[in-house]
């Protein structure tokens, strides 16, 4: 990327003459590893299954449109979720020049029929394909699985890894009443070695009943709790010392885990009766093996992620196009004063292109 040197003429304290101070601004390649699409139409999913439980789009005006279940609104969401054009002249004013593609995390399906699960998944991930394939130098895509049928997930991996030239998957932090732990999802694990997959998890179907249904507690906490609950799992069931290989990155600055890491040694310590069943190494030994995005909205945080996870195991991850993400993706890493550049760019760039398989491409990002 282009250096671009700048002079700024201050008084010298002696003689009271002009001083020439050089200041360096380097403008980094900025791949964004969390960002969520949508196609702009999709079929009537109530009527072509036959039940409710889907996500349907009311495009209500020009540019706009509810994301509606079973007729009542979700969310609304503006053209940026769905028009690649939008996307790319937003990522221009931020400076953003690769986002990674995954479906919206309410779009996963788990609960339904695991053949229209299936269905529905290949549906999105032609899209997100079809996205990267117009312009290659911009996008990059995540697939999404039917999680309930391994045996159709893995199906579903192949034909993403192999046909649609994706570079992983987006699931979701539990599947059901399966915690990511669940032997059931041990041959989607082992597939997903074989084909170098890239996994992310991202919290969603978190509790939204009683206690929590104020605030917007299911998004403020219920979601980092969820995405704790995902890495545990695969810590203390041995998924991640199973499958050495297995590459895995955790949404939203892995949630609650960084910070309640000493909480969760101590409690492996303490009784191991009840969290040292299927491994016999402490949780420290896993976290080289687990790698998150940057979302943490705070500076402080975002210091203390890389003490504990490592600089890395991170990589910009903004949420795009969503309100709680960072609407200017990766400002808080460039002008983060205690960062060296070596390390802005391993955050910015660097890790997620050696998380994804993808090195060999930075120089046709660079030259975009």
């Amino acid at each position: 990327m282009e250096l671009i040197t700048t002079v700024n003429t201050i008084p010298n304290k002696g003689n009271l003459l002009p001083s020439i101070i050089p200041s360096k601004t380097k403008r980094f390649l900025k791949i964004d590893m969390h960002t969520h699409i949508l196609p702009k139409h999709w079929p009537d999913l109530n009527k072509k299954y036959g039940y409710g439980g889907w996500i349907q789009l009311d495009h209500f005006e020009s540019g706009k449109a509810r994301m509606l279940l079973d007729g009542k609104n979700f969310r609304e969401i503006q053209c940026n979720c769905w028009s690649a054009d939008e996307r790319i002249r937003e990522c221009d004013k931020t400076n953003v020049d690769v986002q990674v593609l995954s479906t919206v995390p309410v779009m996963f399906s788990y609960s339904a029929k695991p053949q229209h699960t299936h269905d529905l998944a290949r549906y999105l991930n032609d899209h997100i394909a079809q996205v990267c394939a117009e312009d290659p130098k911009r996008f990059i895509g995540l697939g999404t699985l039917p999680m309930q049928s391994p045996e159709l997930a893995v199906e579903e991996l192949r034909r993403c890894m192999i046909e649609l030239g994706l570079v992983g998957i987006q699931i979701g932090s539990h599947v059901n009443d399966w915690n990511l732990d669940a032997p059931e999802l041990e041959p989607i694990w082992m597939a997903c070695e074989e084909l170098n997959a890239a996994i992310f998890v991202h919290p969603w179907d978190m509790e939204n009943k009683g206690r929590m249904e104020k605030y917007w507690f299911p998004w403020l906490v219920g979601m980092p709790c969820e995405t704790t609950i995902s890495v545990c799992s695969l810590i203390f069931g041995g998924v991640l010392e199973r499958h050495p290989n297995l590459k895995i990155a955790f949404a939203h600055g892995g949630g609650s885990f960084p910070g309640t890491i000493g909480r969760i040694v101590h409690g492996f310590n303490v009784r191991p009766d009840l969290c040292a069943t299927k491994i016999n190494n402490s949780p420290l030994d896993y976290l080289n093996r687990i790698h998150v995005d940057s979302l943490v909205h705070d500076e402080d945080t975002l210091q203390f992620l890389i003490k504990k996870m490592g600089i890395d195991r991170i990589m910009l991850g903004s949420d795009y196009p969503f309100p709680l993400g960072e609407h200017h993706p990766g400002k808080m890493i460039e002008e983060s004063e205690w960062l060296s550049d070596d390390d802005k760019e391993k955050l910015l760039s660097d890790n997620a292109l050696k998380f994804f398989g993808i090195i060999d491409k930075k120089e046709m990002f660079l030259r975009k």
